[in-house]
């Protein structure tokens, strides 16, 4: 058997349960007989029809399809050099998203089992983004004797030098999922997995929007974790973009702290201040729910353009009634199952080269209107 440690700690210490949200994803893979946190619950219903193992969106307004999300990983032909492993990976704050990449750990420690290799991992988050809680736990995890730890970086430079001093004391560190800490940012970490492209992700949310609102118009920035990688450099790609063209102007840029209910009540600000608003971009999977919800309360679905980032349910709902524009939907299921692959290569005493690169680069596909309907159906269940 192997383990997963998928509960975190409340301020006062008590445990709390960290429960998937793809329920009709889970149906397919069958992952509820593996002892995920949450299975007690009953599982969203499963489509009717068996889905492809790739999911297909719409990749523009055109109908050009490609891969959001691919299901049917095996593991690759290397050969782990022991029969057990013990890794440790902490991610930025408890949440859907995070809950996803998860599951790809799963189906690959799953395959793994059945070659008769266990996989041992611990899988823990704060409620609340904190550097200072994420270098706790990194040091924590390197008194433990885990093969690998891997941190989804919270700061770049707070946590930079503390994964350069485990490495200096012999422990093996690696990046993953959404924010990578890199040699280019002076640290020395093995190797990341996970999105290497956030700018431009950034970039070409903002392009869609732009070309939506025919190159005119005000737009406000819901950002996210300040300091968090994936967040700025999303919003960077965005000013980047705005900063082109010479009838738009970006008017409010906020952080919500990954929160729905900060990035709602920022957006009711937006609109309060900004009667003529014509967008906004949102930088993480929280906040295109929170910009949706205040901008359907103000009666402005029908002039507000709104762009942002990945699957979640409400958001993907928002997304088939038109008031999202454009969802940014990153594979965390490929992610994930990447992520134990290197994990375990890593343990091997293998660098970066032929057996892995020291990036492991995965995609976002931008989702419009069309592509909505099939991906709440295959994450979801959901057939209407």
């Amino acid at each position: 058997m192997f383990k997963k440690l998928l509960e975190d700690k409340d301020d006062h210490g008590e445990q709390k349960e960290k429960g998937f949200f793809l329920g009709g994803l889970m149906a397919i893979l069958g992952l509820c007989s593996l002892g995920f946190a949450g299975c007690g619950k009953e599982p969203a219903e499963a489509p009717a029809q068996e889905p492809d193992e790739t999911l297909l969106v719409n990749t523009d307004s055109g109908g050009e399809r490609g891969a959001a999300i691919e299901f049917d990983h095996k593991l690759g032909e290397y050969e782990p050099l022991k029969d057990e492993y013990n890794f440790y990976f902490t991610y930025k704050i408890v949440h859907p998203w995070w809950d996803a990449v998860a599951i790809g750990m799963e189906d690959a420690a799953k395959q793994y089992e059945e070659m008769g290799i266990i996989i041992n991992y611990e899988y823990l988050a704060p409620s609340v983004v904190s550097a200072r809680d994420q270098i706790r736990r990194m040091e924590d995890a390197s008194e433990r004797g885990f093969d690998v730890i891997g941190v989804d970086v919270a700061d770049v430079d707070v946590i930079a030098p503390v994964i350069n001093e485990l490495i200096e004391e012999g422990h093996k560190v690696m990046t993953f999922s959404s924010s990578d800490a890199a040699r280019e940012d002076g640290c020395e970490r093995i190797a990341y997995v996970g999105n290497t492209h956030n700018y431009e992700d950034g970039m070409q949310l903002t392009e869609a929007l732009c070309e939506k609102l025919a190159y005119s118009g005000k737009v406000a920035i819901l950002v996210g974790t300040k300091e968090a990688p994936c967040h700025e450099d999303r919003a960077l790609g965005a000013q980047d973009v705005i900063a082109q063209y010479p009838d738009m102007e970006i008017v409010e840029i906020a952080y919500d702290d990954d929160n729905v209910e900060n990035a709602y009540k920022l957006t009711k600000a937006f609109l309060e201040e900004h009667q003529d608003l014509a967008g906004i971009v949102c930088c993480n999977m929280s906040n295109p729910v929170g910009a949706a919800r205040a901008v359907v309360g103000a009666g402005r679905e029908d002039k507000i353009v709104i762009v942002g980032m990945d699957h979640d349910q409400e958001a993907l709902r928002y997304l088939r009634d038109g008031i999202i524009y454009a969802l940014g939907v990153q594979d965390c299921y490929s992610i994930g199952f990447d992520t134990v692959q290197v994990a375990i290569k890593i343990a091997d005493g293998h660098l970066p080269g032929d057996e892995y690169p020291e990036k492991t680069e995965e995609t976002t596909i931008i989702v419009y209107q069309d592509g909505a309907a099939e991906m709440l159906q295959v994450l979801y269940g959901e057939l209407n």
